[in-house]
């Protein structure tokens, strides 16, 4: 099993070390665990919390490159936790209902620049993170934030009242009441 784990990072690396577009490591890495991603094509997660959640093979880079950017020294249950809690958002009333709108919400991840975007390249790490949350692994119990309470500059994040709290690495994972 360990083995072909590694063949397959060094498959991805090696693709997307020469490859000219990343739509070539996007199918390498949709080939290798069975998604169907393309241009034209959604994927569906049928059972995340018995909802139904589409995603595009944008909307998974997006995811990774968030994971990437928010718990990269963190440890993988912390990764997972991440990509847990975008997925959490979607089908959690209050939030929109798309993989991208609740990244892109306002104030949503301080990763994100002031134009809503951001410019880092996930490792396959980040993208192992997101495939196990696709999967329905939920190390936070549904959270819905996750704040960094050494770094965190964000007053609502320390004091608002939480519920079903979890601390995974530097980050602590709630629901607000």
């Amino acid at each position: 099993m360990k083995k072909y784990f590694l063949l397959d990072v060094i498959i991805v690396l090696t693709i997307i070390i020469f490859s000219s577009s990343w739509n070539k490591s996007i199918a390498a890495f949709s080939y290798m665990h069975n998604y169907n991603i393309d241009n034209s094509e959604d994927v569906q997660v049928v059972n995340y919390t018995n909802k139904k959640i589409y995603l595009t093979k944008d909307d998974i880079y997006l995811m990774a490159q968030i994971v990437q950017a928010e718990s990269e020294s963190e440890p993988f249950e912390g990764k997972i936790a991440v990509a847990s809690v975008i997925l959490n958002r979607t089908v959690a009333p209050g939030f929109p209902k798309t993989v991208e709108s609740v990244i892109r919400q306002k104030n949503a991840f301080s990763c994100l620049n002031k134009n809503g975007s951001i410019s880092k390249i996930p490792d396959q790490t980040s993208f192992q993170a997101v495939e196990e949350a696709l999967k329905g692994k939920d190390p936070t119990s549904n959270a819905l934030y996750f704040y960094n309470p050494k770094i965190s500059t964000c007053n609502w994040m320390k004091n608002v009242s939480k519920n079903n709290k979890k601390i995974i690495g530097n980050h602590v994972f709630f629901k607000a009441n």
